[in-house]
């Protein structure tokens, strides 16, 4: 059963930079200056990810890790995003694995939701200043979703920040897209497969959903 026991991590590594990723996990993934400091991280964020797998309904109780697969990754990897598509990212998916990691995803949007409407619209800035406010991130992530859509071959106006009806619209049109049996093919005729895109979409959402945590905290 996924998520008790044994969890599959896929690695994506530069000289610089390097990434864990749950492979049966969308958005289930950190980062490190070396292979180790990602897994590491991953450990750590587990109990953060259960309330992704507790939205979705997925029973979740990591107890050990193990590296299935190892990418070199590129500029992307050391800007700071997972970018890899990898020989596990190609498997294919059937109706009901579609369905769960379609759910998975759904549910980083919705922890995305809750930790930014519950958290302060200023929030603490870095060692040099630097950070987006809590808006700016929203709509960052906002417009990041409309791109991510129009990749895997959704289409539609891009959702103004406050409209709330027109944002879950465009994440209902991925999710029905998510939902789909693949073969493992690339979505849209483009780059991202299935797997991928479930994955990139909600690392995403969660990865300013928990800055913004982070940076929440005073000091």
């Amino acid at each position: 059963m996924f998520g008790v026991g044994r969890v599959a991590v896929s690695i994506e590594s530069t000289p610089k930079k390097a990434f864990a990723s749950a492979a049966d996990w969308p958005g289930w993934a950190r980062a490190g200056r070396t292979e180790e400091q990602a897994l590491e991280a991953l450990a750590d964020y587990a109990v953060r990810y259960a309330a992704v797998a507790d939205l979705a309904g997925e029973p979740f109780a990591p107890a050990s890790y193990e590296i299935v697969n190892r990418v070199t990754g590129g500029a992307s990897t050391d800007f700071g995003v997972p970018s890899a598509i990898t020989d596990l990212d190609r498997r294919p998916v059937t109706a009901t694995e579609a369905e769960r990691r379609a759910n998975l995803a759904d549910a980083a949007w919705a922890v995305f939701d809750r930790i930014a409407v519950g958290g302060p619209a200023e929030l603490r800035k870095g060692p040099r200043g630097g950070g987006r406010d809590r808006d700016k991130m929203i709509g960052h992530v906002i417009s990041s979703d409309h791109a991510y859509a129009r990749e895997i071959g959704h289409r539609g106006p891009e959702p103004e920040a406050h409209d709330r009806a027109a944002i879950r619209a465009e994440r209902d049109g991925v999710l029905e897209i998510l939902r789909r049996p693949s073969d493992g093919a690339a979505l849209a005729g483009r780059r991202w497969t299935t797997r991928y895109a479930a994955h990139r979409i909600a690392w995403h959402a969660l990865d300013h959903a928990w800055e913004m945590e982070d940076r929440a905290v005073p000091g």
